[in-house]
């Protein structure tokens, strides 16, 4: 008899799924291996950002009192009695008239509180003149008017990109905490494999999952283990789940999810004693997505249809992941944008569609059957079309999720 199953809304599944990623430990990593990674501790201000008052131009670092009354018709005139570079410190205090030259970046010598940009004066000799008054702090950077010592600049759970690795840089953070990597594997199931290397023969097809998976991983900034694949045998599949899924946090297996003849993996799960969380998703394609936890570990059972897997990759493994990494934000980042062409045929299931988005419109990538491969290759987003007993006109105002972006909220699941 044919299992029955029923579908569960694409919004409770993900929750499903986040209900049961557990947080993995933290590392400390060397400040230059840690772009991509995950914060595991707040970035906290060591120092002031900036550490002293500076001057952000080059000029003349004087005492804005003595400026009052310049104009064109009553220059008034400045001494200047030392200079100071980029990383130096005048040991001198002003005087009345006196300025300091002073280069970008430096800090404000004693007794001043203004700076004079070099195309504001007429130098003559030693001294200068001035035609205009400053007020007091003019042209002055103070000192944490960037960040305040002790400040929290970036919470943990924020993924480190190249401006957090300045910060880091900026505090003195050379051994940044940061969430480890989970180890993942990746299995294929199905007789009808054949490895990327091998001969097309009748019946066959390569295996284009396995690669697929391994690069969306790479994305995220995580390796895996490669299982190989596995043939349509229930012992042998049982015994290379069974084995990756002790060596893994997470095992990604496509195929074998559905209710043919040598769909496997349910009666695996079952003798694994893993608890099946979904078997059945309202969502095209990837309706026969499966997840299931045993011992603590994730079992994503993905469909062997390429753009069904690729889309269960997105909404239900990726999260999975940045979430036990501690990621603030683990969803695909998502927009809103004008379809470009019709969708009229109605669908109960939430739908996701490989896409093109331009910044304003957004259309389908090519080919959309749940075997696709071109269009995956092609698109840059995924359309969401709510199920429901409506099509979609071009025009119509739809969610899409952006595919290779850091991080996002799911406000498109509201």
């Amino acid at each position: 008899m044919v299992e029955k199953r029923t579908p569960m809304q694409v919004k409770d599944a993900v929750a499903a799924v986040l209900q049961h990623a557990g947080s993995l430990a933290s590392e400390k990593v060397p400040l230059e291996d840690s772009y991509g990674r995950i914060l595991a501790e707040p970035l906290t201000a060591t120092s002031a950002v900036p550490p002293f008052d500076r001057s952000p131009y080059d000029g003349y670092a004087i005492r804005s009192a003595d400026s009052a009354g310049a104009s064109g018709t009553s220059r008034v005139t400045f001494r200047v009695i030392d200079h100071i570079g980029a990383g130096e410190v005048s040991h001198k205090r002003l005087n009345a008239f006196e300025a300091i030259r002073i280069m970008t970046g430096a800090q404000l010598p004693e007794g001043a509180d203004a700076v004079v940009m070099f195309e504001q004066t007429v130098e003559e000799g030693d001294t200068f003149t001035l035609r205009k008054p400053f007020e007091k702090l003019e042209n002055v950077s103070l000192q944490g008017e960037d960040v305040a010592k002790d400040e929290v600049v970036i919470e943990s759970g924020n993924v480190i990109n190249p401006g957090t690795i300045a910060l880091l840089a900026t505090f003195g953070y050379s051994q940044p905490t940061v969430a480890k990597l989970p180890t993942v594997g990746i299995l294929s199931t199905g007789t009808e494999l054949l490895g990327v290397e091998d001969a097309l023969e009748p019946g066959k097809i390569r295996n284009s999952n396995g690669p697929m998976i391994m690069a969306q991983l790479k994305r995220m900034g995580i390796a895996c283990k490669m299982y190989g694949m596995s043939i349509d045998n229930l012992e042998e599949s049982y015994q290379a789940v069974k084995k990756a899924a002790q060596e893994t946090d997470c095992l990604i297996t496509t195929g074998g999810v559905s209710v043919g003849d040598f769909d496997f993996l349910p009666a695996i799960y079952e003798r694994l004693g893993a608890k099946v969380l979904f078997n059945k998703v309202a969502m095209r394609p990837g309706s026969v997505t499966t997840v299931a936890v045993a011992d603590g570990r994730f079992l994503f059972g993905l469909s062997g249809n390429p753009s069904a897997c690729f889309t269960g990759f997105e909404l239900f493994v990726r999260p999975a992941l940045l979430q036990m990494m501690g990621a603030q934000k683990p969803f695909v980042p998502h927009t809103t944008a004008l379809l470009a062409e019709d969708f009229e045929k109605a669908n109960p299931f939430t739908r996701f569609i490989r896409a093109v988005y331009d910044g304003e419109e957004v259309r389908p990538a090519g080919f959309n059957k749940s075997n696709a491969v071109s269009s995956i290759a092609r698109g840059n987003a995924l359309i969401v079309l709510p199920g429901g007993s409506r099509g979609f006109q071009k025009g119509d105002r739809v969610d899409v999720l952006l595919l290779g972006v850091e991080e996002g909220a799911a406000k498109w699941m509201n």
